[in-house]
């Protein structure tokens, strides 16, 4: 890598970092004005305890051992990577060190989306405990499968984390949310955003940071990360009016709410294909999550999971839409010169074999996802408990687990 690649990695990693507060910003917004607190220090927590967790076990784990493609359950030794980053000093050249600290703030991030979904009504001490146990169990070998294991083998694609990061927290936050219960009232009760400025300030911090998500995942300062940084830009665009125009057309309204959620779903469904589509593809991915994200949302009605900031519907359902659309419009003359490096996809002469693939990979990941953290979940429900008492959830979580309120009126 040259100085100007790893300019642009530095940046990237910290436009990365950003996201998390900006996702609780966005969350938080959401959430009931008495749980706002809890809902930032959910968010916090994660990337305080997932570098630790990333940098002494996950590294080493989440990527093969020798630098190249494996079969294997795990990446590479379980006793962490002290070899290469230890208290002896650096023994990584930048251009491999800087990878460490760019996909830890992908690490940190992806427990800190399952947040959203458990609002309201999980312990603090039981977040805590779940998020590295989780990291360490289901993030670190689902990524390591998507980009040096198996999936990668088979010839399954994902540019920046549609599968490994939004796909494995949409199955995650539905299994946490069937083990940790309805909260107290709903359906029937409703419970709006209690501060949508903050809701948007949030989604124009994500946006923002996600050109260092899906451009930074280029790996280097060049063409690719150009045209990932234009697909993102142009799909979230699409992502909104194709949200707002939904919600018109079946509301007679077009919200705030709906604006920032359609730019939230496109960005989603582009993170997989962000580097390996081109020309207009991205609008068709932003309008087809923009409005398809719309539909998903409802499903927790029909169905009765209280997934109560819809993690499932826009993270999950989102990053199934950019995953299956990855395998119809996958475009290797959009990077390359010549073909190769992936897959081309149905609509440009590839066949159904990258769509095929596609299926496969995002199927084997929310089976994975979703029993393993529905175990883990009954685990720490068995011992001390997911679940707030009644009174404390009436209360609201930022007096009974922080001892603070938000507002001081």
């Amino acid at each position: 890598m040259n100085s100007g690649d790893i300019a642009w990695m530095l940046i990237s990693t910290a436009l990365v970092v950003f996201m998390v507060p900006g996702l609780a910003l966005f969350y938080g917004g959401m959430d009931r004005s008495k749980n706002v607190l809890n809902m930032l220090n959910m968010n916090l927590y994660c990337i305080g305890v997932v570098p630790l967790l990333w940098v002494t076990l996950s590294w080493t784990l989440g990527n093969s051992a020798n630098g190249e493609e494996e079969s294997g359950f795990w990446g590479g030794d379980l006793i962490g990577n002290w070899n290469q980053i230890g208290l002896d000093g650096l023994n990584m050249k930048p251009d491999d060190l800087i990878f460490v600290a760019f996909l830890m703030t992908f690490a940190s991030i992806t427990p800190a989306l399952i947040s959203g979904a458990v609002a309201d009504r999980m312990k603090f001490s039981a977040w805590i405990i779940f998020v590295p146990i989780w990291s360490l169990l289901v993030y670190t070998p689902v990524t390591y499968w998507v980009y040096k294991g198996w999936h990668e083998g088979m010839g399954a694609i994902d540019f920046a984390g549609g599968t490994a990061i939004h796909i494995n927290a949409g199955a995650a936050a539905l299994a946490l949310v069937l083990v940790l219960g309805k909260r107290n009232g709903w359906p029937t009760e409703s419970s709006p955003p209690h501060n949508l400025p903050l809701v948007m300030l949030g989604t124009g911090i994500l946006w923002f940071g996600w050109f260092g998500f899906n451009a930074g995942s280029a790996g280097a300062a060049n063409g690719q990360a150009v045209q990932a940084l234009l697909n993102t830009f142009v799909a979230a665009a699409a992502g909104m009016i194709g949200w707002m125009l939904i919600e018109w057309y079946r509301d007679g309204k077009a919200t705030t709410l709906g604006a920032c959620s359609g730019v939230v779903a496109a960005l989603v469904a582009i993170t997989p294909a962000a580097g390996y589509v081109g020309g207009l593809s991205s609008i068709i991915f932003g309008l087809v999550a923009g409005t398809g994200c719309y539909f998903l949302i409802g499903l927790k009605n029909k169905i009765g999971y209280d997934d109560s900031l819809d993690v499932v519907g826009v993270h999950g359902g989102g990053g199934v839409i950019g995953g299956l659309l990855l395998g119809l419009f996958a475009d290797n003359s959009a990077i390359n010169s010549e073909p190769g490096g992936f897959q081309d996809g149905l609509f440009f002469g590839g066949g159904g074999e990258l769509f095929i693939d596609q299926v496969l990979a995002i199927v084997s990941v929310i089976i994975f996802s979703f029993v393993l953290t529905f175990i883990i979940a009954k685990a720490i429900d068995a011992t001390i408990g997911l679940r707030v008492s009644e009174e404390d959830e009436n209360a609201g979580l930022d007096q009974s687990q922080h001892a603070e309120t938000a507002y001081n009126l």
